[in-house]
């Protein structure tokens, strides 16, 4: 056996992970992680023409579309700015999210839903909700309305 041969296949199975998006995991309570476990199974497995890929580390809390161009995190904590009465709102196909303008691109959390679903977008959406529309159905299936 020639271990720089091993070494070297190793290092470039490590570098070669294009398959994945480094996405950081939420840590919701127990009930709520289990509404995400239900969502990830709903989730579509193309968005707005990009394909689902694999999140490292894989996580049921966690989904990403496009090399990170929409990623959706589940459980996320409440944003503080949902208590910001001015704070921007859109619905979308009967889901309320409330927005966040970023440099690097919108962020969106689910309002009114028992646990806080979170869409960041890369730039190319800043004027694009279509994705939230496409997530609409699965969210309302598996994360119940809190009204």
């Amino acid at each position: 056996m020639h271990l720089p041969g091993v070494v070297l296949l190793l290092a470039v199975a490590g570098c070669s992970s294009t398959d994945t998006a480094a996405v950081p995991v939420p840590s919701p309570p127990p009930q709520e992680a289990k509404l995400c476990q239900a969502l990830h199974r709903q989730l579509p497995k193309t968005l707005s023409g990009l394909d689902r890929r694999d999140t490292d580390p894989d996580s049921e809390l966690t989904a990403d579309w496009g090399d990170a161009a929409i990623v959706l995190r589940c459980g996320v904590p409440r944003p503080a700015n949902m208590s910001d009465p001015n704070a921007l709102a859109v619905e979308a196909d009967g889901v309320n999210w409330m927005v966040e303008q970023r440099d690097s691109g919108p962020r969106f959390t689910t309002t009114y839903r028992k646990t806080y679903v979170q869409v960041t977008m890369s730039t190319k959406f800043s004027h694009d909700t279509t994705p939230l529309a496409d997530l609409a159905a699965p969210v309302k299936k598996t994360v119940p309305s809190s009204l």
